[in-house]
């Protein structure tokens, strides 16, 4: 396993592909970071990381026979590695909220950000970002159950441990795209964040009811509202109340 392991940076996902220039690295190569300074969500968004407090790294993967109109599913099979690497640690409620936060009891407690690189109209490369919360006190219900599954800030071999522990599990996801998305759509929507529930949503500036029902192909999220009208939501369009 190649591993790439920094003080500090801006951005593992920036490093990572700055590296891929004119630097030959192993499929699943993975850079890690004790503090990124300008680390990034969805849509341009910041993910705060205080210095020794999160487990932050980026992941390589070479040609991950996705075609692009269905990129969504490298979301997919990495959200459900990261419940399922969170899963061996006992941590409580895990759920994915659209499109792949990780929560916690109704925490945030994990975010990622793909970032593909595309060669005449394939994806060559995809950086995975992840960032899990283990220590931020604004975490304080992750925190304490963090600190009993040994992530303290202080043990990096432990934190080290969780990454060893996650890349089998994406590893793994990525070895079940030969047999089909079934089974991956089907395990994303089991563990979708109010999946088959009504609730009150901001859809296009307009506040509607509706029941999440599940994600097309492209990524997009499936809601009926009230009127039984089928709504088609990207990230723009949609906010959760």
């Amino acid at each position: 396993m190649q591993i790439i392991k920094l003080n500090a940076t801006d951005s593992t996902n920036n490093y990572l592909k700055q590296l891929l220039v004119d630097t030959a690295l192993e499929d699943f190569c993975v850079v890690t970071t004790n503090h990124q300074i300008k680390g990034k969500g969805q849509m341009g968004a910041e993910w705060i990381s205080e210095k020794g407090k999160n487990l932050t790294f980026s992941v390589l993967k070479k040609n991950p026979s996705v075609v692009l109109p269905q990129q969504f599913l490298l979301s997919i099979l990495v959200s459900l590695s990261i419940i399922k690497t969170l899963e061996y640690y006992n941590i409580p409620k895990l759920a994915i909220k659209w499109p792949n936060d990780i929560l916690s009891d109704h925490c945030k407690i994990s975010g990622i950000l793909i970032e593909n690189l595309i060669k005449s109209n394939k994806i060559d490369f995809s950086v995975i970002g992840i960032g899990l919360n283990v220590n931020q006190t604004f975490f304080s219900d992750f925190k304490r159950k963090a600190t009993s599954i040994g992530l303290e800030k202080e043990n990096t071999s432990n934190l080290q441990l969780t990454i060893n522990n996650m890349l089998p599990f994406i590893a793994y996801q990525f070895d079940h795209l030969r047999v089909g998305r079934k089974n991956l759509d089907k395990n994303y929507l089991d563990n979708l964040y109010l999946s088959n529930l009504k609730r009150p949503y901001l859809f296009n500036g307009e506040k509607i009811e509706a029941v999440i029902k599940g994600v097309t192909p492209e990524g997009k999220l499936k809601l009926l509202s009230n009127s039984n009208r089928l709504i088609l939501a990207d990230l723009k369009a949609i906010e959760f109340l």
